[in-house]
């Protein structure tokens, strides 16, 4: 049986956790955002950035050697680790162990990505958030979706989606084939749109916050990063999920008398993330 249930500020409450005063950056999650290729370093930039700006105590960004300087030039407060390779992700290696991962912003889709995905996908047991190209791999590689840790999050656009879950006619048949994945692999699914839908199994979130000024480049990139800080820190991943979306909603609907919908773009989505937690008390 299909339950609906809203992502409100009543929902958000139910488990948001504020930071504790006696906390410190070692025990405050460290994560790890894996992406990036020529051309595409701003993806895990938006993404690292947005994870320390939800509170992640240490962000980690592993990117192609060409993405080195711009990440710790555009962030210094990430810490960056690089491929051997100078314009795209080869060999995903890292000697720490991270309390989350995202990956896929800005990856690309090169043959050597995508094998070294595959050799990650078979030995990871780490929290993971896939986005992006991450998803559009993925989607020419459907036996691989065996091979997700349990309560593994995805967050596709539509186009993203219909690439994992085949076409669909109607919004029902999209919910219909988006439930009936999450329940094949036992995965989240945030279906990112006007709303925003996570779904879990057989129950659809159905996000309240946000507008029209997040259909803007990057944002999804920001999305990602959020959520994997919050499984970072310990979130279950559903709450991860639901809180994320709430809180990039939110941000949107702070801003909105300050920019209009044309002059938002992504990086306003964390400029307003502190103004978004100060409304949760």
């Amino acid at each position: 049986m299909i339950t609906s249930i809203s992502i409100d500020k009543n929902e958000i409450l139910k488990y948001y956790k504020p930071m504790a005063v006696d906390t410190h950056k070692g025990i405050q999650g460290h994560a790890l955002i894996i992406g990036g290729s020529y051309g595409k370093i701003g993806a895990v930039c938006l993404s690292s950035k947005a994870a320390l700006k939800t509170g992640c105590g240490l962000v980690t960004a592993f990117v192609p050697k060409c993405g080195y300087e711009i990440v710790q030039t555009f962030i210094p407060e990430v810490m960056v680790l690089t491929d051997v390779k100078k314009k795209y992700i080869s060999n995903i290696s890292f000697e720490f162990q991270p309390n989350a991962i995202g990956i896929g912003p800005g990856i690309g889709q090169h043959e050597a990505t995508q094998k070294t995905f595959l050799k990650f996908l078979k030995t990871n047991t780490i929290p993971l958030v896939i986005d992006a190209d991450g998803l559009n791999i993925l989607s020419q590689n459907k036996s691989w979706f065996l091979l997700f840790p349990s309560r593994t999050i995805l967050t596709p656009h539509p186009k993203e989606l219909e690439r994992l879950i085949g076409e669909w006619t109607s919004e029902e048949e999209k919910f219909e084939k988006t439930i009936s994945f999450s329940l094949q692999y036992n995965v989240i699914i945030v279906m990112k749109g006007a709303p925003t839908h996570v779904i879990d199994g057989e129950t659809i979130y159905k996000n309240r916050t946000g507008n029209p000024a997040l259909a803007t480049a990057g944002s999804g990139d920001v999305l990602k990063g959020i959520i994997t800080s919050l499984l970072a820190q310990g979130y279950e991943p559903l709450q991860a999920a639901i809180l994320g979306v709430y809180l990039h909603g939110l941000t949107a609907d702070i801003a909105l008398p300050k920019t209009g919908f044309q002059s938002f773009i992504a990086s306003d989505v964390i400029d307003n993330l502190g103004a978004a937690f100060l409304s949760l008390g």
